[in-house]
């Protein structure tokens, strides 16, 4: 048991879509990332995911509409429905989702991590 600072974590690197995992609990992971431009569309067919912007300012747009999150707020998509982050500036997030989250859901392509550092 051991108290992570957040802070300190983000320091510790700088590219974008590539979620590092910061702790573990029953059965969840929780990830840092740093997000800049568009990521792709995807769902994932079995786990929410929860959005929560640490700073900057994230779109996650849906077929029928885009919601827009500020610090210190957070979303979660629910599982099957699909959507595309969006970070117009550089964005910085913590996700919760369930170790078996793959970042891109249903579709593999150039920004799938298949396995994540810990950091």
């Amino acid at each position: 048991m051991e108290k992570i600072n957040v802070a300190e974590k983000l320091l510790l690197f700088h590219d974008h879509w590539n979620p590092r995992v910061v702790a573990e609990l029953n059965g969840q992971q929780v990830k840092l990332a740093k997000l800049k431009g568009e990521f792709v569309w995807h769902k994932h067919d079995l786990e929410d995911e929860l959005f929560f912007v640490l700073k900057g300012k994230l779109e996650i747009a849906f077929r029928d509409r885009t919601i827009h999150i500020e610090e210190n707020e957070f979303l979660v998509v629910p599982k099957g429905v699909e959507h595309k982050p969006i970070a117009r500036e550089e964005v910085s997030v913590m996700l919760f989702e369930p170790a078996s989250t793959l970042n891109t859901g249903d579709e593999i392509n150039d920004f799938t991590k298949m396995t994540l550092d810990r950091i």
